[in-house]
């Protein structure tokens, strides 16, 4: 039978941990009614002016297009974003957020920042820093390994 091997419980651990976070973020934003996913798109939306179509809205926040459909539906209905036709194309549109919808990050970013500081601090600054760029190499060669065994 074949063993793991040395990463394996860090892989395992990473894991659980994203899910713990997952599960944390969508218990932290209810207070707002919001989930986290819809909180994204409003964290995205923030400082982007011109808006973001849904494509883009998608591969910001790693879902299929048709996900971003139902959360912008409603984020709309509750009047924090709204879509904005795009001149010379009558079919597309930007996502673009709402003062209600900037003045309710107002209110929840300082509190979300103080969590995330609360959540992080058994680590130092540093460490972090480092933890940041560890993640990322690890993400990059996800990739690679997805592409490696995803083909037939």
């Amino acid at each position: 039978m074949p063993q793991p091997g040395p990463h394996y419980e860090a892989m395992l651990q990473l894991l659980r941990t994203a899910e713990t976070l997952w599960n944390s973020s969508r218990i932290f934003f209810s207070r707002w009614d919001l989930s986290p996913s819809q909180f994204n798109v409003l964290n995205l939306l923030r400082n982007n002016d011109p808006g973001l179509t849904q494509t883009e809205l998608s591969q910001e926040l790693l879902t299929h297009r048709s996900n971003v459909t139902g959360l912008v539906d409603r984020l709309e209905e509750r009047g924090l974003v709204q879509r904005r036709n795009v001149p010379g194309d009558r079919r597309a549109y930007r996502v673009t957020i709402t003062e209600a919808g900037r003045k309710l990050l107002q209110e929840i970013l300082p509190v979300f920042y103080q969590a995330a500081e609360e959540v992080w601090s058994p680590m130092s600054t540093k460490r972090a820093k480092e933890l940041v760029a560890e993640l990322g190499a690890i993400n990059t060669q996800a990739e690679v390994i997805a592409q490696k065994y995803g083909q037939k």
